[in-house]
């Protein structure tokens, strides 16, 4: 289908030379974090904070409440979500990072676990600095890039359950389900597995009489909801709308960065259904983010965040936005090109591994891929590997099974002509993967250090010949 909406406004963008990008990607220590963002050509970095807002949402900016307390925003905001989301309370925040901060401060004691399927940077940063141990008990396909699975994010019962019994009810704090997975490659979670993750933990009863909880990363449940629609049996004549209300019934609450399904360039919260957990989160809120009624935002852009809330559940939208992504994909696998299977909800991902098979993963081939293509075409994607996942307490070095480069789509930004562009250098650079080399890292910081480290090559030979030119 086309866009499902008209251009009232551009950005104009420039592609380099190469010799400019060569010199751009060592002057930024071969990191894709580290290039200005006017020396990029097609921006495939991040879909977080990147979409186009509407004319709706333009409107709205222009009708912002700055009061520090008790702004008509607010309101606004909270009515959005208590009617799309379906949880009682909600707090805004700057941003998901600052939710994430938030919950983690308020359910997570020392020495607890807490399950999710599969981690997420920021959301394990903070479970782990509030002195929780994250456990993966994500179902073993997801980490198989070329395995087909209509919801590989599903979580693996049996794993969830000898954890529980294993460590007791009272040291999981909640279970962490993300509605899609992102370091899975976008994949999402059927609406089964969500219900029967519920029924699981209404099984075990803490020592206070309550069931163990369970709290979604939402950030993209949008996404996720228009998968449900797709491929779950008996939701294909049901809305974005309806489906998203059944997902969240499974939750006690939720974390969201708006700046992805939300359609916003800064702004999330977290909800909740228990009025004590709220109580918390309106104390705590005030020292790290802003009042509760504002949470680090301005009333314009709870203005924005309410709109867009609205405008994520269009089914027409999400076709669109979803299909895009899914347009890109096909065009690599026709062509051969290795790339995480079955294609996600806001991004391609490039298989690292199978792509630059003579480049060994402590020579971090995702991170060499992302500066490759930044060189070839200008397009700038994002590392998502062992870089991102990090070391563990001890200073090893995690190796996780998927190496990948994120190639992340911004919502109503780009057309298809560009994802043809990205396409074909991606191709190309396939049919010359032997040119490429490995990386060593020259700087490393001591937290979440994909943002920040630094490179160089191993080799002249390898990508220092390639980055020649």
């Amino acid at each position: 289908m086309a866009e499902p909406w008209k251009v009232k406004m551009v950005e104009p963008i420039r592609m380099l030379s190469r010799a400019e990008r060569e010199a751009e990607i060592q002057k930024g220590g071969f990191n894709t974090f580290l290039l200005d963002s006017d020396k990029v050509y097609i921006d495939l970095l991040t879909d977080s904070g990147t979409s186009a807002m509407s004319d709706n949402q333009w409107a709205g900016m222009m009708l912002g409440d700055e009061a520090y307390a008790g702004s008509k925003n607010w309101h606004h905001l909270w009515d959005a979500v208590t009617d799309i989301y379906g949880f009682k309370y909600m707090c805004p925040t700057h941003q998901g990072r600052g939710a994430e901060h938030l919950i983690s401060q308020i359910l997570i004691k020392p020495g607890d676990y807490v399950p999710g399927n599969m981690y997420f940077t920021t959301t394990r940063e903070h479970q782990e600095r509030a002195g929780g141990t994250f456990v993966d008990v994500v179902q073993d396909i997801a980490h198989d890039a070329q395995a087909e699975h209509p919801f590989k994010g599903n979580v693996d019962l049996d794993k969830l359950e000898a954890l529980i019994k294993n460590v007791g009810p009272d040291r999981i704090p909640y279970v962490s389900v993300a509605v899609t997975v992102n370091m899975a490659g976008g994949q999402p979670v059927s609406m089964a597995n969500l219900r029967a993750v519920r029924e699981l933990c209404n099984r075990y009863r803490r020592s206070d009489g309550k069931p163990i909880r369970v709290m979604f990363d939402a950030t993209r449940c949008a996404e996720n909801a228009y998968f449900i629609q797709q491929r779950e049996e008996g939701y294909r004549d049901k809305s974005l709308r309806q489906i998203i209300r059944e997902m969240m019934s499974y939750a006690d609450g939720c974390t969201m960065s708006g700046k992805k399904d939300n359609l916003v360039n800064i702004g999330g919260f977290a909800a909740t259904n228990e009025k004590e957990v709220y109580d918390k989160l309106t104390q705590l809120v005030v020292v790290f983010e802003g009042m509760p009624t504002y949470g680090g935002l301005a009333g314009r852009d709870m203005e924005a965040m309410a709109r867009g809330i609205y405008e994520m559940v269009d089914d027409d939208y999400m076709a669109f936005r979803v299909g895009q992504v899914q347009y890109l994909g096909r065009q690599l696998m026709d062509a051969g090109v290795p790339i995480v299977r079955p294609v996600g909800g806001h991004a391609v991902f490039l298989n690292a591994r199978a792509f630059l098979e003579h480049v060994p993963q402590s020579e971090y081939p995702a991170q060499a891929l992302a500066a490759a293509l930044y060189v070839d075409s200008g397009v700038r994607g994002m590392e998502r590997g062992n870089v991102s996942a990090g070391r563990d307490k001890d200073g090893r070095e995690h190796f996780p099974k998927l190496e990948m480069v994120r190639l992340t789509i911004p919502r109503r930004v780009y057309t298809n002509d560009h994802m043809d562009v990205v396409a074909d250098s991606v191709i190309d650079l396939f049919a010359q993967r032997e040119s490429i080399g490995g990386l060593r890292m020259v700087y490393e910081p001591p937290q979440l250090r994909f943002f920040t480290a630094r490179f160089e090559p191993v080799k002249r030979e390898g990508f220092w010949e390639f980055v020649k030119g």
